[in-house]
C-alpha cells in the first residue's frame, strides 16, 4: 500500500507518506496563494498512491482543486474531520467539527508523543492558535490569535509605509523594521507565557510545550522549554490513519469521505 498523508493549511501543503510502521516518511511541503496550487507539485508524488488521508483548513475550492488534482493517480481519499473522542483524547468543543482539523491533529500528535503528560501545543501559521491537553487526555479549550506575520500585514494594509516584512526581535528596537518584528513576535510570544502561566495555575503542574507551523522559529526563541515540532499535525494524521487501518469507517471508500471517528 502507497498511502500519503496531506495537510493543506492557509499558505502551504504539506505531504509525506504514511510508512508501515505508523510513523511519517520523508515529505515535502509547498506554498500555495490560497487560490491554486503550484503547475509543478504534483511531480514530487509517486506515479500512483492508493491511498491519501488528507486533513483541510483551506477554502473549500482549493480542496477541490487537490482532489481533482489526484483524481488521476490516487484510488482513495479519506478526509479527516475532528471527533469529540479519539481514544483518550476529548475535544472540549461541544461541536467538536468547530475545531480546526490542523488543531485537533496537533494534539493527537502531541498525546502520542507523550502519553500521560499534560501538553500546551502551539500552531504558528496564519493565526497562532494555543490548546491545552491534560495529563487524561482532556482538552481544556484554547486560545486564537493573529500570527506576527498576519500583524504585520494588517498593519502595512492600514498604513503601507509600515513593511510587511523584516526586522529583527530586539528588547527596545532603534529602527522601524526591529520595532514591527519585536512587537509583533513579542504579542505572540507574551501570549505563549501567558499561556503557560494559566495552564500551570490550572494543572498544577508545568506541561510539555510543542510548538509548530510556518512561524515557530520566531516564538521558540522567546519561550522557555518549548520544543520544536514542526511535523505535529502529520504526526497526529499517521495515528489518526494507523487507527483507521485497524478499524476503518464504513464509509472510509467513498470519494473525500470526512472520517472523524474514535478507534
Amino acid at each position: 500500500m502507497v498511502e500519503w498523508l496531506f495537510d493543506l493549511g492557509n499558505t502551504r501543503l504539506k505531504c509525506a507518506p504514511l510508512r508501515t510502521d505508523g510513523s511519517v516518511g520523508e515529505g515535502f511541503a509547498v506554498a500555495h496563494d490560497g487560490r491554486a496550487l503550484p503547475a509543478d507539485w504534483l511531480q514530487r508524488l509517486p506515479t500512483r498512491l492508493d491511498a491519501v488521508m488528507l486533513a483541510s483548513v483551506a477554502a473549500p475550492a482549493l480542496r477541490v482543486a487537490l482532489l481533482s488534482a489526484l483524481a488521476g493517480r490516487c484510488g482513495r481519499v479519506v478526509r479527516v474531520a475532528t471527533p469529540h473522542r479519539f481514544g483518550d483524547l476529548r475535544i472540549a468543543y461541544a461541536v467538536p467539527q468547530r475545531l480546526g482539523v490542523d488543531r485537533f491533529l496537533a494534539l493527537l500528535g502531541a498525546r502520542t508523543r507523550v502519553p500521560g503528560a499534560a501538553c500546551l501545543v502551539v500552531g504558528v501559521g496564519t493565526a497562532t492558535t494555543i490548546d491545552l491537553l491534560d495529563a487524561a487526555g482532556v482538552h481544556r479549550g484554547g486560545r486564537i490569535a493573529p500570527s506576527p506575520a498576519l500583524m504585520r500585514e494588517s498593519l502595512h494594509r492600514r498604513a503601507p509605509h509600515l513593511p510587511a516584512t523584516g526586522g529583527h526581535y530586539r528588547a527596545f528596537a532603534d529602527d522601524t523594521d526591529d520595532a514591527l518584528a519585536s512587537g509583533c513576535e513579542g504579542a505572540v510570544r507574551a501570549l505563549v507565557a501567558a499561556s503557560v502561566g494559566d495552564a500551570c495555575r490550572l494543572l498544577g503542574a508545568s506541561p510539555r510545550v510543542f510548538v509548530h507551523g510556518g512561524g515557530a522559529e520566531a516564538i521558540l526563541a522567546g519561550v522557555p522549554r518549548a520544543e520544536s515540532s514542526p511535523h505535529l499535525v502529520l504526526e497526529g494524521l499517521a495515528r489518526w490513519a494507523t487507527a483507521l487501518r485497524a478499524a476503518p469507517a464504513p464509509d472510509a471508500s467513498a470519494p473525500d469521505a470526512a472520517v472523524g471517528r474514535a478507534p
